[in-house]
């Protein structure tokens, strides 16, 4: 006879677990199962059949995995909130008596936890974290913005805002940032660590306030976390830069209102000890040590790198005659063509010219400007800049410098008639661009012309940098290119146009006919069609036009898929992976209608334009 199965006690039933009996098990409140929850990174789980999973109740509740509650049993920060539970009692009764002395000592013994464990079973390598790392910043920054208040202290907020400080230090230091846009949430920044995109958020600064709706206690506990986190992270990226951490703080510079500038980057001074010292001649090195000593030569071959200009030949042959001893004596089945990077090409590899996109140029910054932006933005391409002392103390120039190449104003343009020469020939100089110009030059890649941003000008269209997805709709494509959509999306049975084009088609058939078929063979048929064209009498215009229709007219036949194929294929996926490719499939249309949607909106537009133009000449 087969085991008995009790209700309840298998399947779905076992496996899930109500918030409740969660809270039971654990036997803390519902807040501090909150925070574990937040800490541990386990959140509520949608069962199949939620009437199984809930012993037969259709009651609404959460579930969470039955492990995941288990794995909690286990946590050391449940005990340190338990002990913290009973410490307030007792600090409770003590005050409630009188007893201040017993108080005092109840308050000096506060328990008190620590999350670095909590970080490494959720990281388990850098990576990991550095991936992670976006929500981190965004929670920093924006906390960093907000007033202090009786649920929000005021260390907490200085915390955040030193962190924030650190983080654009070691940006600025590492010419990491690739892309920003300003947007109406705030500013989006993009940048590159360890090859991972880091895109965060930073609000404008404007006077916040913490809404009353807005349960304060959940965000501060994903903040603890988070604080955790970026220490942790930064302490890598700067350990690994060689670099001290923390970065040290000037006080005075600070209070003086130095923002980022009150912050110094210091490297890590190393103690170089000899090889052919005797008492080190019988010591092994241990693995940590090499490769606390591979760090230690990177960093000071990328620091004279960028502090001196050293003729690349002098290096070849200096790594020359250090490896002129070294003989390779390849075996039988190794590769001799494979060639491997080594320690000192790594170091010799140098960044793209983007990062170095405003060093040639100096920029003075008007009062009226976000001076913490565009410190940041400018510095982290290399450029150096200047500000007035109502935004500030520690600008390196004055307004009066010589050496300032751009002004980045965002006011009306005002006449002065009794400006002096000296004035007039300083304005003369340099170039009064708005701040739009900054940014739109970091995303292009380039200095772009500074005539579209002059001061009191209508500025060109801010496009976000982040949309760099496959077929999505480019705004700015020229109006050559709608035409020719426009053309292709236009079917040959309507009455009219189609006649028009059929008959277009019919009677350049001789010369455009054996351009598609010869198209993509090489460029001496393309040639042959194109001088037999204009024997034809077709314009240059007209024959390009052509080609490029009839070549994507081959590629979408080449693209198209059979529906019987494709419903065959589909019946050979399985149940999940088929919903996933309907899923893909849908949002590939959508994307595509949305397109069509909106070259069809700026062709109408741009028709209309033209219209107008027509009637007022």
């Amino acid at each position: 006879m087969g085991r008995l199965k009790q209700k309840g006690k298998a399947g779905a039933a076992k496996a899930y677990m109500t918030r409740s009996s969660a809270v039971k098990k654990l036997q803390c409140s519902l807040a501090d199962f909150r925070r574990l929850c937040i800490l541990k990174g386990i959140f509520p789980r949608e069962p199949r059949s939620r009437k199984k999973a809930n012993k037969g109740s259709t009651a609404p509740t959460s579930f969470y995995y039955t492990k995941d509650i288990a794995y909690l049993t286990h946590e050391p920060v449940l005990n340190k909130l338990r002990e913290h539970k009973a410490f307030a009692k007792k600090i409770s009764r003590a005050l409630g008596r009188g007893e201040w002395s017993i108080a005092k000592n109840l308050e000096d013994s506060k328990p008190t936890y620590r999350l670095d464990h909590v970080i490494k079973e959720r990281y388990p390598t850098f990576i990991d974290a550095v991936r992670d790392i976006d929500d981190a910043l965004c929670m920093i920054f924006l906390f960093a913005s907000l007033p202090s208040n009786d649920r929000v202290s005021p260390s907490l907020i200085a915390n955040c805002s030193r962190l924030a400080a650190e983080w654009q230090l070691y940006v600025m230091h590492s010419r990491s940032l690739s892309k920003v846009f300003l947007s109406i949430k705030g500013i989006y920044y993009q940048a590159e660590i360890m090859d991972q995109d880091v895109t965060w958020l930073v609000p404008y600064q404007f006077t916040q306030n913490i809404p009353s709706d807005v349960d304060v206690r959940v965000m501060l506990t994903f903040l603890e976390l988070y604080q955790t986190l970026l220490g942790f992270v930064l302490f890598k990226l700067y350990t690994d830069a060689g670099l001290v951490y923390p970065p040290p703080l000037d006080a005075t510079r600070d209070e003086a209102g130095a923002g980022i500038g009150a912050f110094s980057v210091h490297n890590v001074e190393k103690n170089i000890v000899s090889i052919s010292q005797p008492e080190n001649a019988g010591k092994m090195a241990s693995t940590k040590e090499v490769r606390q000593a591979i760090k230690t030569i990177t960093a000071d071959l990328s620091s004279i790198n960028e502090d001196v200009d050293i003729d690349p030949r002098d290096i070849a042959t200096k790594s020359t005659e250090v490896d002129e001893e070294f003989v390779m004596h390849t075996s039988a089945g190794m590769d001799t063509t494979a060639v491997l990077p080594t320690l000192q090409s790594l170091s010799e590899t140098r960044k793209p010219t983007p990062t170095s996109l405003f060093s040639p140029y100096t920029f003075f910054l008007s009062r009226e400007t976000s001076r913490s932006v565009f410190e940041f933005l400018i510095k982290s391409f290399g450029g150096r800049v200047g500000w007035p002392t109502s935004s500030g103390s520690g600008s390196p120039i004055t307004e009066s410098d010589d050496s300032i190449t751009h002004v980045i104003i965002d006011r009306p343009v005002i006449n002065k008639a009794n400006g002096s020469a000296e004035e007039k020939e300083r304005r003369r100089k340099r170039k009064y661009v708005q701040p739009q110009w900054v940014v739109d030059c970091i995303n292009a890649g380039k200095i772009l012309l500074e005539d579209l941003y002059a001061q009191g000008t209508t500025l060109p269209a801010h496009l976000s940098p982040f949309g760099d997805k496959p077929g999505a709709y480019d705004p700015t494509v020229g109006p050559s290119h709608l035409e020719e959509a426009s053309a292709e999306e236009v079917p040959e049975s309507e009455d009219g146009q189609g006649s028009e084009r059929n008959e277009a088609e019919d009677s350049d058939g001789d010369v455009v006919e054996p351009v598609s078929i010869r198209i993509a063979d090489d460029a001496e048929s393309l040639r042959a069609a194109e001088l037999a064209a204009e024997a034809a009498g077709m314009e240059y215009g007209t024959f390009e036009k052509e080609v490029r229709r009839l070549q994507r007219k081959r590629e979408k036949k080449e693209k198209a898929v059979d529906p019987d194929e494709e419903n065959m294929g589909k019946m050979l996926l399985s149940n999940k992976k088929r919903k996933l490719y309907e899923r893909m499939k849908y949002g590939e249309k959508r994307r595509a209608a949305e397109r069509e949607t909106l070259q069809r909106r700026r062709r109408e537009i741009q028709l209309e334009g033209r219209k107008r133009v027509g009637g007022g000449d």
